[in-house]
């Protein structure tokens, strides 16, 4: 859409002393298909009303790298004492706020186009496009509107701009959020633009130089020209600093010279002696210096083998205000197929995962867009935190066309990539000290398993398991370490070669037929407390367990099953391990509805499963077991809050399993309506129930008050 001026030629001049022409002051209309943009800008265009620094800085910067660009191909030479920078001047008293460049500044031709067309220049589809989308479906990035987004803030917008080019004329724009602007000359001398926002009465707050401080350093932290900071009419402040250290563009106020220090002393000798305490001074009072609000050279821009380790530490505490230290971190630092850069930093995970959140900023060319940006980082790395710079993000569309855009999702997939290898490097080439890490980082690792296929291909091969001994294994470690000597012998027979083919048919054929491939039991712990009776039996029998206690366990180890087709993995207390059962197949069906009837009596339980087992550790009394499938389907309906249903229309319930090699229980087979035998049946039920969860407060009370009952009668 062209902007359309009054029928009268924009660019009136009149010439004037030679090749100098001054233009004569000029109104205009645009010419857009709205009654006025300006309400639509302040009320949705973008998320955050403060976003205008990043707009209007931004541009500030492009300008100055613009004209440097120039000057190294010899079209501009900078003046002397010249300084590439931006001025921020916040002025209460007149509710101002002015944002100065010293880029290429721009001629009226260039701010008609730049300013007054281009802006608007498709607005109508613009508008069209967007103007259901909700708030989840923002535009994230620079628009071609970015400099209208002062009018979020100012009733009035002015500009005053000359250009680098020689003989240029500068220019004052200026308009007041309608749909008419004024376009005339300007008594600017220096290259470059300055912009002069006249702020409403709602937004007096970015006037406030420790707001506008907070602003700056949110959005324009680490852009690549120095930003200056400063209030309007603010007295002077000073500083003193040595004489060696004074630098050309110092202002000096006042010389300041300080004679040696010196004080009498009694030496070795007994000797008094005047000795010099201070050295003689010379400083000098200046002005103080202005510092800087932007890192033009941040971390992340530079080589990985520039930074050191502190450097990375520093870094991090200083973006994240977090003071704990990281883990370890990974530095991106990728030319080709695209620009990107960043740092990864792996802090210390509690064991919560569901609650963990990270911040991973995003920036283009050091300009800050915004924080975890799920269609550009993966799911998974949102629980880190760091910095991610990627120059060539398309960034002038909506977080849903990025979300179907394929080369984001390339930067995504790159990005997950370059985790992998630095985690399975670090495994392969130094062990200890990813074992070291590894708890902490294992649920985010295993997280990352869940939500990105590719990323859980590369790393299944590298997630490590703690044995019972606080081993940490691979599963194909853990699965050598365990296997049988017939097992192994079986193996080895299996890749000769003359069977290689015999065997893939047998698999082809099960294939054929339906048939599940034989599976690999994996028993595991997820709290060594509680199921300490379970371990020890293990340990007795020369067995083996992992222990898989975080919460995101339980979702990832029907993750590895289904990644890998041989293997199950089994709790520790779903079943009597064959290993510490007593030698014999004696049949004890009788000896198990027997015990179940005097069990369902004594406590009530007319649905309680019993079962009898002959142990081969006779100390133990009683257990109880669940299934995996059962107690599986009862997490996930916890998980997902489905406390309304049953949990035991999926799989079996609990089952008590009695050692008949305890005196105890014998002593209940053998005294069925004993005085006692209603009192150890409750007993050995909830002593059984202990190694499998915690007693409610009421089955507490009931247990110590039959201990106690238990213990009297011994006394008798």
């Amino acid at each position: 859409m062209i902007l359309a001026a009054e029928k009268r030629s924009f660019l009136q001049k009149e010439k004037v002393k030679g090749d100098v022409y001054i233009m004569a002051s000029k109104r205009g209309s645009l010419s857009i298909n709205s009654d006025n943009i300006f309400p639509i800008i302040k009320k949705w265009l973008y998320s955050d009303h403060d976003i205008f620094f990043r707009e209007l800085i931004s541009n500030g910067c492009d300008a100055i790298t613009k004209l440097k660009k120039l000057e190294v191909m010899g079209e501009y030479t900078f003046p002397e004492n010249h300084k590439n920078q931006i001025q921020v001047i916040v002025n209460p008293e007149e509710k101002t706020l002015k944002f100065i460049d010293t880029g290429l500044g721009m001629t009226a031709d260039e701010v008609e186009e730049y300013i007054t067309q281009i802006a608007f220049s498709g607005a109508t589809q613009f508008l069209e496009k967007y103007k259901d989308k909700t708030n989840e479906d923002q535009i994230i990035g620079h628009f071609g509107l970015g400099f209208y987004s002062a009018f979020m803030v100012a009733d009035v917008v002015e500009i005053d701009t000359l250009s680098y080019r020689e003989g240029a004329q500068a220019v004052h724009w200026s308009c007041d959020g309608g749909t008419e602007y004024e376009l005339e000359d300007s008594n600017r001398t220096e290259v470059g633009t300055e912009i002069t926002l006249h702020l409403n009465e709602e937004s007096l707050e970015f006037a406030n130089e420790y707001r506008a401080r907070e602003v700056i350093e949110k959005y324009c932290s680490f852009m690549p020209v120095e930003i200056y900071l400063s209030k309007a009419n603010a007295p002077q402040e000073y500083e003193t600093i040595d004489e060696a250290d004074l630098r050309e563009d110092d202002v000096v106020v006042e010389h300041i010279h300080e004679d040696a220090k010196t004080e009498e002393k009694e030496n070795e000798n007994g000797e008094k002696e005047v000795v010099e305490v201070s050295p003689a001074k010379d400083q000098v009072k200046i002005n103080k210096r202005p510092v800087s609000l932007s890192d033009t050279q941040p971390l992340w821009m530079k080589h990985p083998n520039e930074c050191t380790e502190e450097e990375y530490k520093e870094f991090y505490r200083k973006v994240f205000m977090d003071y704990k230290e990281p883990l370890f971190w990974i530095h991106l630092n990728m030319d080709y197929p695209f620009n990107l850069k960043g740092i990864l930093y792996f802090p210390k995970i509690n064991t919560e995962y569901e609650s963990i959140e990270g911040t991973i900023k995003l920036y283009n060319n050091q300009v800050f867009i915004a924080d975890n940006i799920k269609e550009v980082i993966p799911e998974f790395l949102m629980l880190l935190k760091g910095v991610i710079d990627c120059p060539d993000l398309p960034l002038n569309v909506s977080r849903s066309a990025l979300q179907n855009d394929g080369f984001v999702k390339k930067i995504s997939e790159y990005i997950s990539k370059k985790v992998a290898d630095k985690l399975s490097g670090m495994c392969k080439t130094d062990r200890e000290t990813y074992e070291k890490y590894w708890d902490d980082i294992s649920p985010f690792i295993k997280f990352g398993c869940l939500k990105d296929t590719k990323f859980s291909d590369r790393m299944m091969d590298y997630i490590l398991y703690k044995n019972l001994d606080g081993k940490y294994l691979t599963l194909e470690d853990y699965l050598k370490e365990n296997e049988t000597e017939e097992e192994a012998k079986e193996e080895a027979e299996t890749v000769i070669e003359e069977n290689k083919e015999e065997t893939a048919e047998e698999i082809k054929k099960d294939a054929e037929e339906g048939k599940e491939p034989e599976k690999t039991t994996v028993y595991y712990v997820t709290d060594e407390v509680q199921q300490s009776q379970y371990i020890n039996m293990f340990k007795e029998e020369g067995q083996d367990a992992l222990i898989l206690k975080h919460n995101i366990d339980s979702a990832f180890i029907s993750h590895v099953e289904q990644k890998k087709e041989t293997v199950k993995f089994m709790r520790i207390d779903a079943d009597i391990n064959e290993s510490v059962k007593a030698d014999g197949e004696e049949n004890l069906e009788e000896q198990t509805k027997e015990l179940g009837e005097i069990f369902k009596k004594a406590l009530g339980k007319e649905n309680l499963t019993v079962k009898a087992e002959k142990l081969k550790n006779e100390s133990v009394s009683s257990m109880m077991t669940v299934t995996e499938e059962s107690r599986r389907m009862q997490e996930m309906m916890k998980m997902y809050n489905m406390y309304g249903m049953d949990s035991s229309m999926f799989g079996g319930q609990e089952t008590l399993v009695l050692n008949l090699n305890n005196k105890l229980v014998q002593y209940v087979l053998a005294n069925k309506e004993g005085d006692l035998t209603k009192l150890v049946c409750e007993q050995l039920y909830d002593l059984a129930v202990i190694t499998h969860r915690q007693l409610t407060p009421e089955e507490m009370t009931k247990f110590v008050a039959r201990s106690n009952e238990i213990m009297m009668e011994m006394t008798k």
